[in-house]
């Protein structure tokens, strides 16, 4: 398979170890192929990526911040945002796309999937308000 990571909001150091975790389980095990979107989902608009391998996920666990780096752009306020991102993903030739971030992020991500994208969404909110999520990454336990 190959499959796209986009990770929104903020820089943090977890989404890395995340990422790393699915890569390598994905090239060791099943022969996956990476493609870390820049910048969340205007590395999705604009078709901006880097390759995400046992080499570039290499050092990982030690390294603070976010190689993919992040930014706050938000497709649903986006003319024409949608259909943008859905010639992206096809000319990219994927397979799955795995989407980290909050509400925001889910929202864009539920929307994709009806559109017929397979998405893995993996909730990232400080405010922890996702519905269904108790508790996730980055948020601070009640």
């Amino acid at each position: 398979m190959r499959i796209g990571d986009v990770d929104r909001g903020r820089g943090l150091s977890w989404p890395e170890r995340c990422v790393r975790a699915v890569v390598h389980k994905g090239v060791l095990h099943y022969g996956d192929e990476f493609i870390g979107f820049m910048e969340g989902w205007r590395g999705v608009l604009d078709d901006r990526t880097m390759p995400l391998s046992m080499k570039t996920m290499s050092g990982m666990l030690h390294r603070g911040g976010t190689i993919l780096r992040s930014s706050r752009t938000n497709v649903k306020k986006i003319e024409g945002g949608f259909e943008r991102c859905l010639k992206v993903i096809q000319d990219e030739k994927l397979d799955a796309l795995i989407a980290m971030g909050g509400d925001d992020t889910q929202s864009i991500s539920v929307e994709l999937a009806e559109r017929g994208v397979n998405v893995v969404s993996v909730p990232k909110t400080i405010d922890n308000d996702l519905s269904g999520t108790d508790v996730c990454f980055a948020s601070t336990p009640p």
